[in-house]
């Protein structure tokens, strides 16, 4: 099978009749996700970043705020029923916080309190090979650890710097992080940047193509053929790279509170498990999607009024003020600030946007208003009156 086309055809999914949505680990897991922008200073300028994506100005909060806060987290969450833990660290460039390493022993010392503990770093990866000989040590005890790592063209500029990224990466994946390369696909830059990755697939990282959005991330620009379409529809799928490098970490076992995931099923056999996203249609019929990074290449975004999950079992931390809110794309009032109280929904609520171009956001359990299906184990929410 071609390392670069999935086996599997996305463009067969019907996502006009499309009932509930989400990602496996949550509509089958007790897990709780915090996806969290640690601040907006960048030591990059990418030409393509989002206006609001990074500052040249340190606007990091100090780190016994983002402790607290991670307690204060998890005891509403707790509450709610939810013991497992997903912590996304972003940015701006997030280990330029000054107490990176520090937030993520913070979590390492209640690994054995929870179900469950993984934690992603969405990172440009400029840190130097010390750095990240540290970083792998720090995150070794969680239940799972991966890296987003984001390909900047403009600052990769040759093959030596292509291979100096790939050996911190590859470092990380025999320590059993899981890595992915995410490559924003400008349509002028197209297939350079094809030619470019190319190198880190056949090196076994894994590589996400995302389409280009405008300035404030609310729709995919124009410019993309046929032919690149194709590509963003089915190119590059995500394999199970990681696991055959790993050299020196056994993993926790984790103690989900679980619900029987499809597609473990017979029917489905053939469906590759490492898949992130499960859909289901009006007939209840599954299917599967490699990631949701992938819906915006189908104009797959647009969830307005669907009962979203977020708010309730996810959230979302930002600067420069520090709100704490149910998504990135959703424009309701936040739930609070990180330097003040904040208080979690107390169940699904309706989604508010017509365009969720945010995969953070996307992957979210949520469903069509009427859709009775649980959005996580135990969930009976869908026999309620609508809110």
């Amino acid at each position: 099978m071609s390392l670069s086309k999935s086996g599997y055809d996305f463009t067969k999914i019907p996502f006009d009749d499309l009932v509930r949505v989400g990602q496996r680990n949550m509509l089958y897991r007790d897990l709780f996700t915090v996806s969290w922008l640690l601040g907006r200073f960048c030591n990059y300028k990418c030409s393509y970043c989002w206006t609001h994506g990074r500052s040249d100005e340190h606007d990091h909060r100090p780190t016994e705020m983002c402790l607290r806060t991670i307690n204060e987290i998890k005891r509403q969450a707790r509450e709610r029923g939810f013991n497992s833990f997903h912590f996304s660290l972003s940015g701006g460039e997030p280990t330029l916080h000054p107490g990176y390493l520090d937030i993520l022993r913070h979590l390492n010392d209640d690994v054995g309190n929870t179900n469950y503990t993984s934690v992603h770093m969405t990172s440009n990866c400029s840190q130097g090979m010390k750095w990240f000989e540290e970083y792998v040590r720090a995150v070794s005890n969680f239940h799972r650890a991966s890296i987003t790592c984001s390909y900047h063209r403009e600052y990769i500029k040759n093959t030596k710097k292509q291979n100096q990224l790939s050996d911190k990466l590859e470092l990380c994946q025999e320590w059993d992080v899981q890595i992915t390369i995410n490559v924003v696909m400008v349509p002028e830059w197209f297939w350079q940047i094809m030619d470019e990755v190319q190198l880190f697939h056949e090196r076994g990282i894994n590589v996400t193509l995302k389409p280009q959005s405008n300035p404030n991330a609310t729709f995919v620009v124009e410019g993309y053929t046929d032919e690149m379409l194709e590509m963003l529809h089915n190119g590059m799928p995500q394999r199970g790279f990681t696991e055959a490098k790993n050299k020196h970490v056994t993993r926790p076992k984790p103690t989900f509170i679980k619900a029987p995931d499809p597609i473990y099923w017979e029917e489905n056999d053939g469906v590759p498990q490492h898949f992130q996203v499960e859909f289901k249609d009006s007939k209840n019929k599954p299917w599967f999607m490699d990631q949701a990074e992938r819906f915006n290449a189908f104009n797959f975004n647009n969830f307005l009024g669907w009962e979203c999950s977020s708010g309730y079992r996810s959230i979302i931390i930002r600067e420069p003020d520090g709100s704490i809110k149910r998504s990135y794309s959703c424009a309701d009032e936040p739930l609070g600030y990180i330097y003040d109280e904040f208080n979690l929904f107390d169940g699904p609520k309706p989604c508010l946007s017509k365009s969720c171009v945010s995969s953070a956001d996307s992957k979210i359990p949520k469903r069509k208003p009427g859709t009775k299906l649980p959005l996580w184990p135990g969930d009976k929410t869908y026999e309620l009156p609508s809110v």
